[in-house]
């Protein structure tokens, strides 16, 4: 897809207003006199078949941010929300409202020192007025537990005494906290707790069952043993193993967000944040081990650690970081005003707004479909007394699910051929749009020996926001109904033998509902115009010219990209735009009668809300990898950047640790003299980056292969000869360890 690159600068980066072969103090002219309105976009909608459900407003008079929960209280007309009082922690607050459409004011019930996460009621809640709150804290303190207490509600007033406050149970925390709450039919209490820390099972409790971190508890709380608020059911799984904590239902968990009971099917559902590339969501099995930090998923992420004494048993259902990134789980529906879903565990991401619905009758999964994408950041799911199921938004408050309709489909279709995107003036001689706003990047990636041409178009005259994304690593917002584009093309050999050059493929990201979407046209043989790839992409041969052997032709493999694909390196973490971004555009682009840094250029016609910052001189910029003319460590720096720093970052999908962006200084890369954490490829004494060796370092390798272990991972078929050699030569030039 566009430009692979990390934006880690939180100042953006701009040069001085004057060019220097104009003479001190002369004003340089701008590369743009003026912006167009770009009002002909038909990127609008998906090419997929409409999904079956749209969200739409519950409880429009209520605004209450930064909600977590909605639970009915049995045996009133109340519903009871948890909530926090700010967007990424506590302290949290326990309010009340009717389950009413039309209820505008919350009740406050309780204030909260920690962040509050689960809520459930005693299954004799009407008789004794229990309801237990999970929560991590205290807010202030270093220390922090993840704990379950029980309050009292007044049966009569409604009202929480805080003084009732009694702890069941806690256990040290502080990351990946769990906290969720569920009774089970014979009145138990399951709670769910995660690894304890925020990155790679820190403490590798993950596989440990010494400890309550990384798993399911259940405790029986109607029936406490002396000295403690809870005791242990007698058919708890590892009540008679030797060492186990008593409390473990099942383990193997990294963060399990949202816990769930089905009491007419008996199913006990979680779904849990995954952290290299897999989101998943288990039906949790009385002493089960799910992995965890062995797999994720049942996929590899540290196979050298020690495994639990249980087998690793596979989730009900993953998604790979391509269309979830934070997974929400759910609720079973067992309402009525949606027929078709009654019995169908509801879940979704925070990240992506996707909601799925999955279907197990026991034994297996027989059902499992994407069902609406929206743009909220999901907290949870909720239930009101007639068992009708809601969304949370983080921001916004509650969504109901309603089925799609005809009148929900975009007005026109969306465009199959690149000719009817509104992006082009002429597609055939590619000429974009006028109000398009071509562009070149600083530092372009690897593309198997492809070129490329780009533009950005943005919806009328909308601005960009310059804050950066939330947790994305430092790049631009753009606005609803942007478009990138980047075309591809290569020397092929046509039916006289010549070599010319061939548009191949055009990718487009495109912006909608806050969310990014990519999509690839594969070119005709014509150049006249190009088709949509479908959904899983496909593969096409080219005949080339040899560069190894003069003369000679040889078949070359291209990859257009299945749609998923794309979202792994525009990825939350890489900033999702890449290309179109700070460092990238930080370069002197000729406009045709003007040569002007493009991001004064795009300053001075109005692109960006208010003015951007100058330039710091002593930041980093992007080199050209290929530019013999820089300096190797700048023009290996820039390569890493742009081809393997989507990943290798800091809450990256890349679970060796490494950090590849520009930025980072080279000793805090984790690459040197840094032992391999995955394979080794049979080297001896390998290192990631061995100093003055590449033949030891497998960096290297992964560079100069293609398939089984190659780097970057996806869409790529050929190997980057140049770049291979360049880092050669960097890695000699290292002062060898002697390790």
């Amino acid at each position: 897809m566009l430009q692979t690159c990390v934006i880690s600068l939180l100042v953006l980066i701009l040069p001085t207003a004057t060019r220097g072969d104009d003479g001190p103090g002369v004003e340089a002219p701008f590369g743009l006199d003026e912006r167009l309105p770009w009002n002909d976009s038909r990127v609008i909608g998906s090419p997929e078949p409409p999904h079956p459900y749209k969200m739409v407003r519950a409880f429009p008079k209520l605004y209450d941010p930064y909600p977590l929960s909605l639970t009915p209280e049995p045996g009133t007309d109340r519903l009871f929300i948890l909530l926090h009082l700010t967007p990424r922690s506590g302290p949290g607050r326990l309010v009340a409202i009717e389950d009413d459409q039309a209820a505008s004011e919350a009740e406050p019930l309780l204030e909260i020192d920690g962040l509050a996460v689960g809520l459930a009621f005693h299954p004799q809640y009407e008789q004794n007025g229990y309801v237990f709150i999970g929560l991590n804290g205290p807010e202030r303190g270093r220390n922090k537990t993840t704990q379950v207490v029980r309050y009292t509600v007044d049966r009569t007033t409604g009202q929480i005494d805080p003084g009732s406050k009694t702890l069941i149970i806690e256990w040290p925390s502080n990351g990946h906290n769990g906290g969720d709450l569920a009774f089970g039919n014979d009145g138990t209490l399951f709670v769910s707790s995660g690894d304890g820390s925020s990155d790679s099972d820190a403490y590798l409790t993950g596989q440990r069952i010494d400890d309550l971190l990384g798993a399911i508890l259940r405790i029986d709380v109607d029936h406490p043993d002396p000295g403690r608020n809870y005791s242990i059911p007698s058919d708890n799984p590892f009540l008679d193993r030797p060492d186990a904590r008593p409390e473990l239902w099942a383990y193997g968990l990294r963060n399990p967000w949202r816990l769930t009971f089905d009491r007419q099917s008996g199913q006990l559902w979680a779904g849990n944040n995954g952290q290299d590339l897999w989101e998943q969501v288990y039906l949790i099995e009385k002493g089960a081990n799910y992995g965890w930090s062995i797999t994720e998923g049942m996929q590899i992420f540290h196979a050298q650690r020690e495994q639990g004494p249980d087998p690793i048993s596979p989730p009900a259902a993953d998604h790979h970081h391509s269309e979830a990134r934070s997974l929400t789980g759910g609720q079973v529906y067992r309402g009525t005003r949606l027929p078709e879903l009654v019995g169908v565990y509801l879940y979704g991401d925070w990240s992506t707004g996707k909601v799925w619905g999955i279907k197990h009758d026991g034994d297996q999964v027989v059902w499992n479909r994407e069902l609406v994408d929206t743009p909220f950041n999901i907290t949870g799911f909720g239930t009101d007394h007639e068992g009708e199921i809601y969304l949370i938004d983080q921001m916004t408050g509650f969504y109901r699910f309603v089925p799609t309709t005809e009148a929900d489909l975009p007005p026109h279709p969306f465009p199959t051929l690149l000719s009817e995107s509104g992006l082009f003036a002429s597609v055939s001689d590619h000429v974009p749009h006028p109000a398009a706003l071509p562009f070149d990047v600083a530092a372009p990636q690897w593309a198997d020996g492809a070129t490329m041409e780009r533009f950005a178009a943005l919806p009328g005259l909308d601005r960009i926001e310059q804050k950066p994304q939330l947790n994305a690593g430092g790049s631009w917002t753009l606005p609803n109904g942007s478009v990138l584009v980047q075309t591809l093309s290569l020397d092929v050999i046509d039916e006289q033998g010549e070599v010319v050059r061939k548009r191949i493929e055009t990718r487009l990201l495109n912006r909608q509902l806050g969310e990014w979407t990519g999509f690839s046209y594969r070119w005709n043989d014509e150049q006249t115009d190009a088709e949509l790839v479908s959904s899983a992409g496909d593969v096409e041969l080219f005949e080339v010219p040899d560069v190894e052997t003069p003369g000679a032709t040889r078949e070359q493999v291209w990859r257009f990209p299945a749609r998923t694909e794309c979202m792994v390196c525009h990825s939350r973490a890489a900033g999702f735009v890449l290309g179109f971004s700070p460092l990238q555009l930080d370069r002197a682009r000729d406009y045709g009668n003007v040569v002007d840094n493009q991001l004064r250029t795009l300053e001075h016609i109005g692109v960006f809300k208010g003015s951007l910052p100058l330039r710091k001189e002593d930041r980093p910029r992007l080199v050209n990898p290929y530019d013999a003319a820089a300096s190797v460590e700048a023009r290996v720096r820039s390569y890493l950047h742009v081809n393997c720093s989507t990943c290798h970052v800091k809450e990256g999908g890349g679970n060796s640790l490494m950090e590849l962006g520009l930025t980072t200084p080279v000793d805090r890369m984790n690459v040197i003299d840094e032992v391999p954490q995955h394979t080794q490829f049979e080297i001896p004494d390998a290192r990631l980056i061995a100093p003055g060796s590449p033949e030891r370092s497998v960096l290297y390798h992964r560079m100069n292969r293609r398939l089984t272990g190659q780097m970057p991972p996806l869409m790529s078929t050929e190997i980057d000869r140049e770049a291979v050699e360049l880092i050669a030569e960097w890695i000699r030039s290292m002062p060898s360890s002697g390790k």
